[in-house]
């Protein structure tokens, strides 16, 4: 049965459906509607909600549950996260899994409380110190919300991952209807590698840390293995009538849903127009470019971004044989005439 929710909504309840017991997290618009949810939900089902007292101390709360074997989530806007981006190497470093959300607005800075898509170089590129990359999951719509919020506490313990969720202010307080998965519980003592009381008499468990107790190099070469196996793996994207476009626009969120109202619009006016959306922005959809044919032009980026900066995955992605153009405002969601003039505009050129 469905359910109307908000899209921060979505998330938590999702959270809690996927088995996540703790969260802690810090007030910041426009994701505040996920720590109050939380609040309340996470008692009822015999769960821990704690507002820490900032969010490099909420991190860090995730870092020691996560270490314990809990499912475990907590949630930011852009300069939070941007705090807790220490706690999350550290995370990454001692191979930890937990879920971390970022509901996008603008930047930089304080920027503004209105939705963006402009923390794509942080969320794709680490963020932090080190070399890393966390899995990234980027919702369109309430429902994927929700699903991938589920989806993303399944990923983290494969891993042992953090799983960053980027969904934007827009999709966060959008309504509609959404048909949340079912409800399961999480073994805290399910993972060998969890730190545990010991009890009198037994040997010492587990200690974490994050030094690299193989040696660098050994360590450097496993982390290879591992990126190398999720880049393998884990790419996800939608194809919309991409198999004859000649341009083909590449979206992600909320400014796909305008780009596949664009598709549309160009279809009826004898425009092939295409539209590859990443699921995943890390680990980026390489696969969607490659199964394109020769008939393509171009490629038109569509973020609210300014500096189009999903266009250097897209360039990476296509090999750089096609021009990649890219299409942006601050705060505001592209229209669909407009990226329609722009993709007639590239015919012209191309």
């Amino acid at each position: 049965m469905k359910k109307l929710l908000k899209g921060n909504e979505a998330i938590a309840e999702a959270a809690i459906q996927a088995g996540c017991r703790f969260f802690f997290g810090y007030p910041i618009t426009p994701q505040n509607q996920i720590p109050e949810y939380m609040s309340k939900r996470m008692p009822q089902v015999g769960g821990c909600f704690l507002q820490a007292e900032s969010e490099v101390a909420a991190i860090n709360m995730v870092y020691g549950a996560a270490g314990a074997g809990a499912r475990v989530m907590t949630s930011s806007s852009s300069p939070g996260i941007s705090l807790k981006q220490e706690g999350i190497s550290y995370i990454v470093g001692a191979e930890l899994p937990c879920v971390i959300v970022n509901m996008v607005r603008g930047g930089p800075g304080l920027g503004s409380i209105q939705p963006a898509q402009s923390d794509y170089y942080q969320a794709t590129r680490g963020g932090g110190h080190g070399d890393y990359r966390t899995i990234v999951l980027a919702p369109s719509s309430v429902q994927e919300n929700a699903d991938l919020a589920y989806l993303a506490f399944d990923l983290a313990g494969k891993y042992r991952h953090p799983v960053l969720i980027g969904s934007d202010a827009a999709i966060g307080q959008m309504v509609e209807p959404v048909e949340l998965p079912e409800m399961r519980e999480h073994d805290i003592n399910t993972y060998d590698w969890a730190i545990r009381p010991r009890k009198a008499g037994e040997d010492q468990k587990v200690i974490w840390n994050t030094y690299y107790t193989i040696g660098a190099d050994a360590y450097m070469d496993y982390l290879k293995e591992k990126y190398a196996t999720i880049e393998a793996n884990e790419q996800r994207w939608e194809n919309v009538q991409t198999d004859d476009a000649e341009i083909v626009l590449v979206a992600y969120g909320i400014s796909s849903r305008v780009c596949k109202a664009a598709v549309k619009k160009a279809r009826a006016q004898g425009i092939k127009l295409g539209l590859i959306r990443p699921i995943t922005l890390w680990p980026y959809p390489k696969k969607a470019f490659d199964a394109l044919g020769d008939q393509v032009k171009g490629f038109l980026v569509v973020e609210m971004s300014i500096l189009g900066q999903m266009c250097d995955d897209v360039v990476l992605a296509c090999g750089n044989k096609h021009p990649v153009e890219s299409y942006g405002e601050f705060a505001n969601v592209p229209s669909e005439d407009v990226i329609l003039e722009r993709v007639q505009e590239m015919l012209k050129k191309y």
